[in-house]
């Protein structure tokens, strides 16, 4: 009776279960992280986690103006962008290597 391959497919699905657990490990390394983002001059500060969930923001004093309030919404869009920019390159380095392998 011909072999189609049997071990050579078994191979195959064992090499898949390592790499998807290695994948998840990452995952759950990344969500683990803490991922900074800064306004211009650090007047505002923010720290996410790498499963999008922020933990702390700080804001510098001089970064609130009652006259200006809409200074202060630009500098937390820019530090909550610049921590998303962060969060999405390292995730794309490291699960990146996962797709190479497929």
């Amino acid at each position: 009776m011909p072999n189609f391959g049997g071990g050579n497919m078994q191979n195959m699905m064992r090499q898949m279960q390592k790499m998807q657990k290695e994948m998840g490990a990452a995952q759950d390394q990344l969500n683990e992280s803490e991922f900074v983002g800064k306004a211009p001059e650090d007047l505002v500060t923010v720290t996410f986690t790498g499963d999008h969930q922020m933990k702390d923001i700080q804001i510098k004093p001089e970064a609130i103006d009652a006259d200006d309030p809409d200074m202060l919404q630009d500098l937390i869009v820019a530090a909550v962008n610049d921590a998303m920019k962060t969060i999405k390159d390292k995730t794309e380095s490291t699960l990146g290597r996962f797709a190479k392998g497929m």
